[in-house]
C-alpha cells in the first residue's frame, strides 16, 4: 500500500476483491446487499479472470496458503496440485476441513434451524416509486413495452408468480 505498482496489470487490474472471503471466525450478516455480493463478486471474477483468479499473484495469500482441491481449468498459474490426490477423504493426506474455522456458535433456547432469510419486504413500493415519480412518459412506454415483449414468451405461472394483483 505504501508502493506504485510496477506491472499495473499484474497488480491491480487482476486484483480481485472478494466479500466472501472472511477472516476465520466471521459469521455473514443477514443483509441482503452483502449476500448478494457474496455471490456476484465472485461470479464476476470468474468471468473477469478465469476460475482461478484466486491463484492469480495478486490474490494469493501471503501468509496462510489455500489447501483445497481444485484442479485445472483456465488460467492456472501454478503447479496446479502437483501429483496429489484430488478428493476428499483420502488415504493419502492432503487438505481436511478444519473445525476451529466453523462459524462461531451461539446459545439458543428451544429449538433452531437454519432457515432462508426472510424480512416483511414490499417488492412493488421502490418500483412502483420509481415508475410514478422519475420517469418520463416515453421511458414509462419503453419499459412497458420491454417487460411485455419479454414476458409474454414465458409460462402462465411465472407471469402470474409474486403479482400484486394476486396478493390483494
Amino acid at each position: 500500500m505504501n508502493l506504485n505498482p510496477t506491472n499495473y496489470f499484474a497488480e491491480v487490474e487482476q486484483a480481485a476483491f472478494n466479500p466472501s472471503n472472511l477472516v476465520p471466525g466471521i459469521g455473514i450478516s443477514p443483509d441482503k446487499m452483502l449476500q448478494a455480493r457474496l455471490l456476484s463478486y465472485q461470479d464476476t471474477h470468474i468471468h473477469r479472470l478465469g476460475i482461478n483468479y484466486h491463484r492469480i499473484s495478486v490474490n494469493v495469500p501471503k501468509y496462510s496458503p489455500e489447501n483445497n482441491y481444485q484442479r485445472d481449468g483456465l488460467m492456472r498459474v501454478d503447479a496446479n496440485g502437483s501429483s496429489g490426490h484430488n478428493y476428499w477423504p483420502s488415504s493419502f493426506g492432503g487438505p481436511v476441513p478444519y473445525p476451529a474455522f466453523l462459524e462461531p456458535t451461539f446459545e439458543v433456547l428451544g429449538l433452531a434451524a437454519r432457515t432462508p432469510y426472510r424480512y416483511p419486504n414490499d417488492n412493488f413500493v421502490q418500483p412502483s416509486n420509481l415508475y410514478r415519480d422519475f420517469m418520463t412518459y416515453h421511458d414509462r412506454e419503453n419499459l412497458i413495452g420491454n417487460i411485455v415483449s419479454h414476458l409474454s414468451a414465458a409460462q402462465k405461472r411465472i407471469q402470474l408468480r409474486d403479482s400484486p394483483i394476486l396478493q390483494s
